[in-house]
Order: C-alpha cells, then sequence, then structure tokens
C-alpha cells in the first residue's frame, strides 16, 4: 500500500505539478493576451485621434474653402452689382425729368437771348437777292438764276451735265470791316 500510496502521491504531484504549470502557462497566455490586447487598443485609440484630428483638420480647410469661394463669389458679383447699379442709376436718370434750377434757368434764359441776338444779326446780313461778283445788284435782277446757270455751265460744263443744280438759298455777305477797328482809322 505504500507503493501504492507512493504512486498516487507520484501521481498526484504529478497532477499539481501540470495543474501548476499548467496554470501558470494559462496564466502568461492571459497575460500576454491582455498585453496584446492593451497594446492594440491603445493603437486604436491613437489611431482614432489621429483621425479624429485628421477629420478636424479636414473640416478646418474645408471651411476655408468655403470661404474662399464665397469671397470669389462676392468678388465675381461685384462686377456685376455695380454694372446693375449703373444701369438702375441711368433708368432713374432717364425716367427723372430735369429740373431747373436758378442757376439754370438764368443760363437758359441767357442762350435764348444769345440765339435772339444771332438770329437778328443774320435776318440784317441776309436778303433776297444775290450779290455777284462783277454783275451789279440792279441789272438783270429777273434773271439771277439764269446768270448763276450760264456761271456753272461755262466753269463746270460736265457738273451741269451729272447734277440738277438748283440754288437752295442765298445770302447777302456782310460788308468788310478794318481790323484796326473805326476808331483807329484816324489815327
Amino acid at each position: 500500500m505504500r507503493q501504492r500510496n507512493r504512486s498516487q502521491m507520484k501521481e498526484i504531484e504529478v497532477k499539481k505539478r501540470l495543474d501548476i504549470e499548467f496554470k501558470s502557462k494559462l496564466i502568461r497566455f492571459f497575460k500576454n493576451f491582455l498585453e496584446k490586447i492593451d497594446k492594440t487598443y491603445e493603437d486604436m485609440k491613437r489611431d482614432q485621434l489621429e483621425l479624429i484630428r485628421n477629420q478636424q483638420e479636414m473640416i478646418r480647410d474645408q471651411q476655408e474653402i468655403k470661404n474662399t469661394l464665397s469671397e470669389i463669389k462676392n468678388i465675381i458679383q461685384s462686377p456685376k452689382n455695380r454694372i446693375e447699379d449703373r444701369k438702375n442709376q441711368v433708368k432713374d436718370l432717364e425716367h427723372k425729368e430735369p429740373e431747373d434750377t436758378p442757376p439754370q434757368k438764368l443760363e437758359g434764359k441767357r442762350i435764348q437771348k444769345i440765339e435772339n441776338n444771332v438770329r437778328n444779326l443774320w435776318d440784317n446780313f441776309k436778303r433776297t437777292n444775290i450779290r455777284i461778283t462783277g454783275v451789279p445788284e440792279d441789272e438783270r435782277e429777273q434773271d439771277i438764276k439764269n446768270i448763276l446757270k450760264e456761271i456753272v455751265t461755262e466753269n463746270f460744263p460736265h457738273l451741269v451735265k451729272e447734277l440738277d443744280l438748283q440754288v437752295q438759298e442765298a445770302h447777302r455777305t456782310p460788308n468788310k470791316r478794318n481790323p484796326r477797328g473805326p476808331h483807329q482809322d484816324k489815327s
């Protein structure tokens, strides 16, 4: 029995040793496993943080691009708006009736007065007869048109054939004035 006990004892010891070895291997395995899991977790956590940073950077870049696009759009639309504003201003000016301010009214009256003076002077110079150099005014008053035709046919025969010339308006030329003036003639 002793042998049996011994053999059982040995078996128990072997079992204990095996059990201890198994437990120690199992503990090492789990320890290694947990270390690997921890390392993997840390790596994943680091990767996730890096992804989050990258994502935030991308969002910032997108926001910058959006702002830049808005600025470009504003810059592009600004001349269009200016052109439209100018068109609207022109339309407004076209639709407004001009209001005469007192200086403009005075200027208008002054212009009318000057035009009347010019018209009066022109009427004084203008007469119904034609002065042709070398032909006295009294002679052939009736045939003045014929004299003009004769002069034109003598000097420009080809022009008379091509064109039908007619007198539209004739006026008297003013008398020649002394460039020194009347008051300087006497000296």
